[in-house]
């Protein structure tokens, strides 16, 4: 919400002389709810009054929102009026996002009319200036239409909050105070009304069916909704969302968006979800379903027999696993930060990862989604701490809950890549028979991007002609879908080229597929990345021709001040570092790994390893997956390591660049498991690591931290040669001993500008 408030309100720099001007907050601002109007009114006219006499320079776009706040409603409509000549997108028109504040100031200005209903005023003007639109510009307006009144209640109160008690305020806070109460009070205005007349305008527009149920062959039943223009003669493709997150009124947003566009939108549900007559199940059935879907939508009337699908996380998983199955009408997909079951979540290299424990729960326990227990935060926080402490095995996390957790103990039957996973998306061969084009989009902080570079990277290996498009950049799993980037992320800005619209470029790639427009202009190659840093996008043809060079690194036993040498040159001789992991101490924890923050991190070191480089002596840009090796001994049959690779900025900063975590006993094979053989030297290959691309700048280095996964955050490997899930702390007799080999290494693709 945030991040919306900033996108609407933005507020240009004014004269420096009256920034610290303090104005009167009227003390029921912050004491009287009854009386917030009239003293907001009243702080937005002394506003007003000051940069009359001190010739304060405010734009239209925050002029309007003050005189509003103040009650000069004619005075808004005015400024808007000419904001609507400056705030236009490339069509010459007024940008979405200040619609219904248009909306809102001619409401407010017609009330001083004879006209005394105000459900009648809005009526009127809704419908005046939607009708001026065509489908894509009100689908984009409704959107902005369509807040939650709580948020928008709750950011006024959070800049509010900061006032308290106080009895003088800058203009620069006021302004920022007023901007949110305006916004707050329009949607007041608007939330009554605003759900009858959007269905009104979609009746006008739309064909709308929210009630399909489409009956799979093994007699099971998936619910599905769909949207198509009306007065449309010609037959349209369909573009698909098949989601297991039941959320009516998100999804048909998107669906309207898609239909908007000029094409059939689909949404259907995972099977069980929505008015399906089923029990949820997730994962096991969609690739199936969606299948059968895909092949039910193309023999519609209305249909020109062809599909593309679209959608983020699960969604993406999904477009995947429908591409496993063939289906002749689907031409192209677009997934976002996809995941790969069995190999992203629930585990990730064939370790179990906390993060997602209580998703079984949000997804299956009703039609929709339990949003009630998902969001007990304090809850699945405590209790990863509560099973570390507890010594219980990782088979046993829900009986320390307290709640049993039928999906997630399936799951941990298949500790292996085995069967289970590989029939629910392609596996291996599988993808040589994948023909149709597909753009991935991730982020290089994006906790699934592993997954989302496995489907690309598989599709390579087996289909060298593949038509498979990336665009990654500095975003996490959320942002990496959003319409708008966020300006920061984990305490780094960033680049304003990295900003881009996700669902506009999904748009236009499903305009180039089926009706042969222009591919999307940030898609010159097939690689596509911004370089974080040196604010630009570069482009390659493949992850490998992103560098051209790789920077081989021995994880040296030599010391280099408080770390040891991480360098170029192999060995004279052989070493190694010692290192040994009391597994029943539950007072510390190893492997500090995720990148929080990404910048300034302060990573514990007080136990594993970090090697640290020379300084670069020129800029370099890092850009790629880095991989390894390590060299080991151990006294037990097998561990879980993580390898974090870090910039050394000259000012000592740390920037997170990427991480491996994963299981040694399947690290050459992650469908089985081979067991080290104790107190011999094992080979542990590792690349399934995050791309990232960064320039580094002179005097820069690399830092290396090398560990032994034991934390809250994942299972615990205590080396038994048992399945992990089953060892608990009486299994943490004998302590590990490590011996870390000084031959092991780590490859870095950097680009080095060629003179």
């Amino acid at each position: 919400m945030k991040n919306l408030l900033f996108l609407l309100f933005i507020c240009v720099a004014t004269h420096t002389s009256v920034v610290a001007t303090e104005l009167v907050l009227p003390e029921s601002v912050t004491k009287d709810d009854t009386a917030l109007a009239a003293s907001m009114q009243q702080l937005a006219k002394q506003v007003l009054k000051l940069c009359e006499q001190s010739a304060c320079n405010l734009n239209n776009d925050t002029l309007f929102r003050v005189q509003s706040a103040a009650g000069l409603h004619g005075k808004a409509l005015l400024t808007l009026e000419h904001l609507k000549k400056i705030k236009v997108d490339k069509n010459g028109e007024l940008i979405a996002s200040l619609v219904p504040f248009y909306v809102v100031a001619q409401v407010q200005n017609g009330l001083w009319s004879n006209e005394p209903s105000l459900k009648r005023v809005f009526a009127q003007v809704f419908r005046t200036v939607f009708a001026s639109f065509d489908n894509k510009r009100a689908s984009k307006a409704i959107q902005w239409f369509k807040r939650d009144v709580k948020e928008t209640h709750r950011a006024f109160d959070l800049v509010l909050e900061k006032h308290k008690h106080k009895t003088k305020i800058s203009r620069v806070a006021a302004i920022e105070l007023l901007r949110h109460f305006q916004h707050y009070q329009a949607h007041q205005l608007w939330a009554p009304f605003v759900g009858s007349l959007i269905a009104e305008d979609d009746d006008k527009r739309y064909i709308i069916d929210k009630n399909v149920l489409i009956t799979m062959p093994d007699g099971a039943h998936v619910a599905a909704m769909i949207v198509r223009p009306k007065n449309n003669k010609k037959t349209l493709p369909t573009l698909l969302n098949f989601t297991i997150y039941h959320n009516a009124e998100k999804e048909f947003a998107k669906i309207r968006e898609s239909a908007a566009r000029g094409y059939a939108g689909a949404v259907a549900y995972t099977r069980g979800k929505g008015h399906s007559p089923d029990r949820p199940i997730p994962y096991e059935h969609d690739g199936e379903d969606a299948s059968n879907v895909i092949n039910w939508l193309s023999k519609q009337t209305w249909s020109d027999g062809r599909v593309g699908m679209f959608g983020g996380s699960y969604d993406g998983f999904t477009q995947w696993a429908a591409l496993k199955h063939l289906p002749p009408a689907l031409k192209t997909i677009v997934p976002y930060v996809a995941n790969n079951p069995g190999d992203g979540l629930p585990m990730e290299n064939n370790i179990f990862l906390f993060v997602n424990y209580a998703w079984p729960f949000y997804t299956t326990n009703n039609k929709t989604l339990d949003n009630e227990i998902y969001s007990d935060h304090k809850r699945w926080n405590e209790l990863n701490e509560k099973w570390y402490q507890s010594g219980k095995s990782y088979r046993e996390v829900d009986t320390v809950d307290g709640l049993e957790n039928k999906w997630l103990q399936r799951w941990l039957l298949h500790p292996s890549y085995d069967k289970y996973w590989q029939d629910m998306v392609p596996y291996k061969d599988e993808f040589a028979k994948l023909n149709i084009p597909v753009l991935t989009i991730t982020g290089y902080y994006d906790d699934g991007q592993q997954s989302a570079l496995h489907y690309l990277k598989e599709h390579y290996k087996y289909n060298s002609n593949a038509e498979h498009y990336l665009l990654i950049g500095p975003y996490d799993h959320f942002g990496a879908q959003a319409v708008k980037k966020s300006s920061t992320l984990r305490s780094y800005t960033i680049d304003p080229v990295a900003h881009f619209d996700t669902s506009e470029i999904t748009y236009q790639w499903m305009d180039h597929i089926f009706y042969g427009a222009q591919k999307p202009s940030l898609l010159k190659d097939k690689i596509n990345y911004q370089v974080m840093g040196d604010n630009k996008w570069k482009h390659a043809p493949s992850i490998e021709k992103q560098s051209n060079e790789v920077l081989t690194l021995y994880l040296s036993n030599l010391k280099s001040g408080d770390k040891n040498q991480l360098t170029p040159a192999y060995p004279s001789e052989s070493g190694f570092l010692y290192q040994e992991v009391d597994f029943s101490d539950r007072k510390t924890s190893n492997n500090d790994y995720y990148p929080y923050p990404i910048v300034g991190k302060k990573p514990d070191l007080s136990n594993g390893y970090s090697f640290i480089s020379a300084p670069f002596d020129t800029e370099i840009e890092v850009s790629g997956t880095f991989s390894g090796e390590i060299k080991a001994t151990i006294n037990k049959k097998d561990m879980d390591i993580g390898v974090v690779l870090y910039e050394v900025m000259p000012n000592g900063a740390l920037f997170h660049l990427s991480y491996f975590l994963g299981r040694a006993s399947y690290a050459k094979d992650m469908s089985k498991r081979s067991l080290l053989t104790p107190y011999k030297v094992t080979s542990i290959p590792f690349d399934k690591t995050r791309m990232v691309s960064r320039k580094l700048s002179k005097g820069s280095r690399l830092l290396v931290t090398l560990n032994i996964n034991k934390n809250p955050f994942a299972q615990i490997n205590y080396g038994t040669g048992k399945d992990v899930s089953d060892e608990n702390i009486s299994d943490a007799k004998e302590p590990l001993q490590i011996k870390w080999h000084n031959n092991s290494s780590i490859n870095v693709p950097i680009y080095r500008a060629i003179d």
